[in-house]
């Protein structure tokens, strides 16, 4: 998990929020396939979702 943060903080503000939008675009198409019950693997919703909480909380560090 350090590597990912310490990738993050290296981003700029315009390439995190590309990413953000990326892993919103992701979870909800995870999210239908759960409620199709398509989906194989529901531990990467947790792992989106918890990508996208890192994101946010780096995007908040940079504005302070």
């Amino acid at each position: 998990m350090k590597k990912k943060t310490e990738e993050f903080r290296n981003m700029t503000r315009e390439e995190l929020l590309a990413r953000l939008k990326d892993l919103k675009e992701a979870l909800f198409s995870l999210k239908i396939q759960h409620s199709r019950e398509q989906l194989q693997n529901t531990a990467q919703l947790k792992k989106t979702r918890r990508e996208i909480a890192r994101v946010l909380t780096i995007l908040r560090e940079k504005e302070l």
